[in-house]
């Protein structure tokens, strides 16, 4: 390559400092990789978790596609954490908090040198989502490499039969060592997300249906080769999104999250989608209301059988046709003519599947299994369920809250119940495992929102009570922190205002009564002290305790967590920081 290259953006850089060259070159860069298009390629491996441990592999292949078509890679690492790894201890005060720092890590990097492109390779809950922010800020030519599905447990099982391991272990002589052991080598077989439709297995589909990954790449089994030319394909294709000048926010449109929105109710996604595509949105500069994922969800047909609200795992999903064969069969549905990371449409990239032969030659891995296409992607005329997620709306959340229907049995849609109020979910988690909740309690754990305690997940608490007989389908659990990916059963999150801010969260008692009515979109305080009041009646009793509450004093208060709690905004708009 001669001179220098008209599309490279650092060449004028270059010129004003001499060091800038030499420096990349003591990389072992050479004279002609100066001079070509720049990429930065920036992941979160490392030896956090299994979603993590092999994505130095993906860059590795991404960056020899960018070598392919006359481009010069350059990897960097921001290692992410694990919600798994977090559980019942502070660890998982930080972990939302994690989403905007690798965002930021993301920002510096991409901003102290001028890069031509870029490539993000991210697996799981909050490093794909902080991917999306940074990829929206930067608005540099990008392509996500998903990090893929690890392979399923024994049985078609997945990594969350940690909740029943870890119930029996607490309440002692319930378990045996042997039983232990055998989850412990069997949970996580493989690298990969986890096979079970968490957030991290959501966000993958969702950078898929945003048209920010390439298509059939989501939840590509990790394990095979598939996912490794799909990061070369990546290091290629960036090249021509440089050459045409199609950046982050030429893809992430209004409609393009319409689109997303549309494929997280079909597939029954996590409702931390409802955390992050906001978030994401905002970097975007554009807005996503509550209001419109319950107007998609209230028309789009549920047709993924995924668990935890299906019954397969995510790679069973994929070979059944994944984020593609989801987008076929809702296409009257969708933004057909939105730009995507191959530079054409969504409608195109489709087409271009169906000739490629895609789907044929993944259905017989699923036929390995014994299963249909139409066991995983249920034809829309024997569809039973609309939508999978609502956004509640009532006395107890003027803002809104919302639930994963789709994982809620039928004879919960609705419930009234008497309050039994936790100030932390270890207090209540410890309550249900020493037997000390009854059946109908409306359990509410509070202080748990973005400004109390940074918005942990409820998972070990969630599980408690879904693997415990006495309690499982008819306990409701609310709060104003979230929830996994993986819950099941009637539980409402992000309850706002949060208790921090004084919310009406905040000022319930025990033996208050709540009602929950899903088909209503209704969440609400309907009684106080064990006796059903009218509305009147319940504003005042609220105007009184409201005034004479006092917040709770933060558990932590130092470093990113003091400034994660202190700037965070509401759950409904995102969770960011202001």
């Amino acid at each position: 390559m001669k001179g220098t290259a008209p599309r490279q953006k650092s060449a004028p850089e270059r010129k004003l400092w001499a060091q800038f060259d030499a420096l990349q070159m003591g990389t072992k860069w050479d004279e002609e990789d100066i001079l070509k298009p720049q990429i930065l390629i920036d992941d979160v491996y490392g030896d956090s978790h299994p979603g993590s441990k092999h994505l130095l592999m993906l860059t590795q292949h991404a960056s020899i596609g960018v070598y392919e078509r006359g481009g010069k890679p350059a990897e960097f690492h921001v290692t992410d954490l694990c919600d798994g790894c977090a559980q019942g201890h502070n660890g998982m005060n930080y972990i939302l908090a994690s989403r905007e720092v690798i965002a930021d890590m993301v920002e510096l990097h991409a901003s102290v040198s001028p890069w031509d492109g870029m490539i993000l390779i991210s697996s799981c809950d909050k490093s794909i989502p902080a991917h999306l922010k940074a990829a929206a800020r930067m608005d540099l030519p990008t392509i996500f490499v998903p990090g893929g599905s690890m392979r399923p447990s024994p049985d078609m099982s997945t990594s969350i039969k940690a909740g029943e391991i870890s119930l029996k272990q607490k309440r002692k002589d319930q378990i045996t060592p042997l039983e232990i052991l055998s989850y412990k080598l069997t949970g996580c077989p493989s690298f990969g997300a986890c096979q079970f439709l968490g957030t991290a297995s959501t966000m993958q589909c969702v950078a898929e249906a945003l048209g920010l990954a390439l298509p059939g790449s989501a939840l590509a089994p990790a394990t095979m080769r598939d996912i490794t030319a799909m990061a070369r394909k990546a290091g290629r294709k960036i090249m021509e999104l440089v050459d045409k000048g199609i950046t982050a926010r030429t893809i992430l449109t209004q409609d393009a999250f319409y689109n997303a929105i549309v494929v997280h109710a079909a597939i029954g996604g996590s409702t931390n989608g409802l955390l992050h595509l906001p978030s994401i949105a905002a970097e975007a500069e554009l807005e996503l209301k509550p209001e419109l994922f319950d107007e998609i969800n209230r028309k789009i047909p549920h047709i993924g059988n995924i668990f935890p609200s299906g019954r397969y795992p995510t790679e069973a999903f994929y070979f059944a046709g994944g984020i593609p064969m989801v987008q076929l069969v809702l296409k009257d549905y969708l933004k057909l003519d939105v730009i995507t990371a191959t530079g054409r449409t969504l409608g195109e990239n489709l087409e271009d599947l169906q000739r490629e032969g895609f789907f044929e030659r993944l259905i017989g891995y699923l036929h390995n299994y014994g299963l249909k296409r139409e066991d995983l992607i249920i034809p829309v005329e024997k569809v039973k369920e609309v939508g999978s997620i609502a956004v509640l709306k009532g006395n107890l959340a003027p803002e809104g809250a919302v639930i994963k229907y789709a994982a809620v049995s039928e004879d919960m849609m609705v419930h009234t119940g008497p309050a039994r109020v936790f100030n932390s979910e270890e207090d209540c988690h410890r309550a249900v495992v020493e037997d000390g909740v009854e059946p109908g309690d409306v359990l509410i754990i509070r202080y748990e929102g973005p400004r109390g305690a940074g918005m942990p997940e409820m998972l070990m608490t969630t599980e408690a009570i879904m693997c415990d007989a006495r309690l499982n389908g008819s306990t409701v659990l609310i709060t104003d922190g979230r929830f996994s990916g993986a819950t099941r059963g009637p539980c409402v999150g992000h309850v706002s205002p949060e208790a921090a801010v004084g919310g009406p969260i905040a000022l319930v008692e025990d033996g208050d009564i709540i009602e929950m009515d899903i088909p209503g979109r209704r969440i609400d305080i309907v009684g106080i002290g064990g006796r059903f009041c009218i509305e009147a009646e319940i504003e005042e009793v609220l105007r009184e305790r409201k005034g004479r509450w006092k917040p709770m004093e933060r558990r932590l208060g130092r470093g990113i967590f003091k400034r994660y709690t202190e700037n965070a905004v509401s759950a409904m708009k995102g969770a960011g920081m202001e």
